[in-house]
């Protein structure tokens, strides 16, 4: 089975305060998703599993649009390392999302290890003077421990920046060991993203590239799914489904140009694209 996910950041911002949200009022945005992509994905439901990643505000509202025997799940974008327990803490994590209360909110997957995050967390030890890449490897394995825990699946993603390109191997196999150390490797699919390739003005990475590291990434983790989370799009569609070793991707925006944002009949486009390519 492909996983097919989506990760929509903050793209719920309204576009007078510097966001692209031009799709509906912020009270309805996660609703107006799920129910303007659910119907679409059913006839793909046995091929695929279709998850999306919310801003934590909008979970509720995501979950409250699913209907009976919806293919769609809802994932939250990260947890904190430490969680609630019984006769312990009982939720002292101001401004943290704890594992047990996305499993309260009905959330089901969690993304972890995001280059997003993987930056801020970073930033965060240079600020106490830390320059340990495995330090970040470390944190982000207390998450995916804390998201299991709860029963939760994990998209965990790896990715090498531009300076850690000549070093590659070594730096993904880190990533990977470190961050699945003790994990049920069962419950997690590996987002691999070249984070060298991706943004504006940047060559994305190319097929013979995507194939060498996910075939590197099975062969470290025993064979683990691997889906492209450099961004799976219209344009590149055709070109990941013809790759045996890709097991899906990672939609973000659906259109770059012009009224840039996410639209729900182009990430159906998406996916129709990416799973008809799949069976060819």
């Amino acid at each position: 089975m492909k996983h097919l996910y989506l990760n929509l950041k903050r793209f719920d911002v309204p576009v007078e305060y510097g966001g692209v949200n031009r799709l509906a009022p912020v009270d309805r945005w996660a609703e107006r998703i799920v129910k303007g992509t659910q119907e679409g994905v059913r006839p793909y439901a046995e091929a695929a599993e279709f998850v999306m990643f919310f801003p934590e505000l909008h979970l509720l509202n995501a979950k409250n649009a699913l209907i009976p025997g919806s293919p769609i799940k809802v994932g939250c974008q990260s947890i904190y390392r430490l969680d609630t327990a019984v006769g312990g803490n009982f939720g002292a994590f101001t401004a943290n999302r704890s594992a047990s209360s996305m499993k309260a909110a009905g959330v089901e997957q969690v993304l972890i290890g995001h280059c997003e995050e993987r930056n801020d967390k970073a930033g965060i030890l240079m600020e106490a003077g830390v320059n340990d890449p495995d330090a970040v490897n470390r944190l982000l394995n207390q998450e995916i421990l804390r998201a299991q825990e709860r029963g939760l699946k994990v998209l965990y993603c790896i990715g090498e920046k531009e300076e850690e390109l000549p070093d590659k191997e070594n730096v993904l196999r880190k990533q990977l060991e470190i961050g699945l150390k003790d994990t049920d490797k069962s419950g997690i699919v590996i987002g691999y993203e070249p984070v060298w390739s991706i943004g504006p003005g940047k060559t994305p990475a190319g097929k013979e590239y995507i194939t060498e590291i996910a075939r590197l990434v099975k062969d470290i983790t025993g064979g683990m799914d691997v889906v492209y989370g450099g961004g799976l799009k219209q344009d590149n569609a055709a070109m990941l489904a013809s790759i045996p070793e890709i097991d899906g991707g990672l939609i973000a925006l659906t259109r770059f140009t012009g009224e840039i944002g996410f639209y729900p009949e182009e990430y159906l486009e998406i996916v129709d694209l990416y799973l008809k390519g799949c069976v060819k």
